[in-house]
């Protein structure tokens, strides 16, 4: 078989001649295509991106065309960069196509009708099955791309995808317990099932986390999220041995390594993450995405100097994809500012305004932060100058379907003092930064680091109370600090140090001026103190006063996000709390 030549020769020559030889049918039966692809995507985990495409690219099946669509909409994902974007909405229409043509012509409504009648078997086919999971996975991916459109009409084509996507994915899941009571499957099943716990799994996970009352509108229009159902779909789909195996155990790292440490409270379940990498890691020791992953979890768990080492071994492992290099820039620059590494740390933001398309607002003002951490001398022998780097990052946002990115919009906002013939310095930027991205959580694995934050966030309070010609900004610069030191405090079991910090903050709600974010944000905070005082009552209350009396601040919807994430983690408590204080 070629299966085994094809890890032994090399891409200048096997491909090509591959492509051209006769006896390579151009139909293909569904378990021939399901190695094949499994083949594929062997080569992708080895880094061996171009090989991959290579072997789908004669697009033989609905799994060929999907697999090299996916690929493309992974790269667009990465660069941004226009042609790319259009080179994987090309891939995804005629993908589309490639899987029509297997579906069956009566539709699913009528396949579905027969299911509930119990005729499984006589009315549709394997391959008619895996057609529509197939179709249901590209539409969703076209979906996502669409969302790069940047109007109000892409966003209603995607969300219209969406939908569409869900649906099947919910056929299909009936097709699976249909499956259940056959008293044979075919050896393909298991493939169709791994796709349904993959599709139905991230659908539920996705859509839990997602603020209450947007989740009931989300129920209204037939949507479900069920965090432990998403949760547990997943699991099963990773555990199982099928093609998309990989799908549900990176959708599964990204929850727990990503979702929860941003939009959540910081608490990723860190031991599944190593054991769901741990075959992988034997499989593909050198593989990019695997070693990315390894850090991170390297990172979360504050081992920020083997963090490092991986990500630099996830550098040097590949160089076709730049695009994962930029991730572990990213994840290097703030694994040095956690060490308080500032020039490690500029290294890296530099690197990212040169080579990366994601965000360059948002590059821009970290690296402008973080060099506003450095000695003046300092700056000034890099040539770097910070004024006209902050003047920068408002012209750089990104805007999609008419709307600003809130992280874009925030730094742009902070960036603003800036523009004036007289600038105003932020007070400690890169650490206001490191609070938005929620690094507090991340840095208070290490007491040592935690301390040595908080000595620097002590030597700004002390600049800021000997300041001789305070600005209009000098309260809100003060209540930043103090919200910053707060968490340090907290995160050193300084417990009522801490809430002296936080309730300072509040207390001087009508003064602040600029800062709008600054007292829900302390809200939030001062709820998961008295949580980790084991006052679950006030700590409901305080947050759900967070989330109800304030509006039309900055990050106003990664605030909710979190409050979400605290409220279920205290959901098992709330039942006990008196009537009158029982969250709406």
């Amino acid at each position: 078989m070629f299966f085994h030549e094809l890890h032994s020769v090399r891409f200048g020559n096997i491909y090509w001649d591959i492509s051209n030889i006769s006896f390579r049918s151009p139909k293909m039966d569904l378990e021939t295509s399901l190695k094949e692809c499994s083949t594929a995507l062997d080569l992708f985990l080895n880094n061996r991106f171009s090989d991959a495409l290579a072997l789908l690219k004669p697009w033989l099946s609905m799994y060929h065309s999907m697999g090299y669509s996916s690929i493309l909409v992974m790269q667009a994902g990465m660069t941004f960069e226009p042609k790319d974007v259009d080179a994987a909405m090309t891939s995804l229409r005629e993908s589309l196509q490639t899987c029509q043509r297997f579906r069956r012509k009566t539709g699913i409504v009528e396949t579905l009708t027969n299911l509930w009648y119990r005729q499984p078997a006589e009315r549709l086919t394997e391959d008619e099955m895996h057609a529509e999971l197939c179709y249901a996975e590209v539409l969703l991916q076209k979906a996502a791309l669409t969302f790069l459109d940047e109007s109000i009409i892409g966003f209603i084509k995607g969300g219209m995808r969406i939908r569409s996507s869900y649906q099947i994915f919910k056929d299909c899941q009936a097709m699976v317990t249909a499956a259940e009571n056959t008293e044979q499957q075919k050896s393909t099943h298991i493939h169709f099932r791994g796709g349904v716990n993959m599709g139905i799994g991230s659908f539920n996970l996705i859509l839990s986390l997602l603020p209450s009352r947007v989740l009931r509108l989300m129920e209204i229009l037939g949507f479900s999220g069920d965090r432990e159902l998403g949760l547990s779909q997943l699991r099963e789909g990773a555990a199982d041995k099928n093609l998309r195996s990989i799908l549900s155990t990176l959708t599964l790292l990204m929850f727990h390594l990503y979702i929860t440490v941003i939009l959540g409270t910081g608490n990723g379940n860190l031991t599944e993450s190593e054991a769901l990498l741990e075959s992988y890691t034997e499989k593909f020791p050198n593989g990019a995405l695997i070693l990315f992953y390894n850090a991170r979890i390297a990172l979360l768990k504050g081992n920020f100097r083997f963090a490092q080492e991986k990500f630099l071994a996830c550098i040097a492992a590949q160089k076709e994809w730049r695009q994962i290099h930029h991730l572990c820039y990213w994840e290097l620059m703030w694994a040095y500012s956690f060490e308080q590494n500032w020039m490690e740390a500029y290294r890296y933001a530099d690197l990212l305004c040169k080579e990366s398309k994601w965000s360059q607002a948002i590059y821009v003002f970290q690296k402008a932060a973080i060099l506003s951490m450095l000695p003046e001398e300092e700056v000034a022998k890099l040539g770097e100058n910070v004024v006209e780097l902050f003047r920068q990052v408002d012209g750089l946002r990104l805007r999609i379907a008419g709307k600003s990115i809130p992280t874009e919009k925030f730094a742009a906002s902070k960036a603003q003092r800036y523009s004036s013939s007289n600038p105003v310095k932020l007070v400690v930027p890169a650490l206001e930064m490191m609070y938005v991205w929620n690094g507090f959580t991340v840095v208070g694995k290490r007491p040592e680091l935690t301390q040595n934050i908080l000595s620097t966030l002590e030597k700004a309070e002390e600049q800021l109370r000997d300041d001789p010609n305070p600005t209009e900004h000098h309260l809100d610069d003060q209540c930043v600090v103090l919200l910053l030191k707060g968490l340090c405090l907290r995160q050193l079991g300084c417990l009522a140090q801490a809430e002296h910090c936080f309730n300072n903050v509040i207390s001087n709600e009508n003064n602040l001026m600029y800062d709008n974010y600054l007292v829900p944000f302390t809200m939030y905070e001062l709820g998961l103190l008295h949580k980790e005082k084991g006052d679950i009552n006030t700590a409901i209350t305080v947050i759900e006063e967070a989330k109800m009396n304030y509006k039309d601040y900055s990050m106003e919807s990664r605030l909710h996000f979190r409050i979400h994430a605290a409220l279920n983690s205290m959901g098992s408590f709330s039942a006990k709390l008196p009537p009158s204080r029982t969250p709406a």
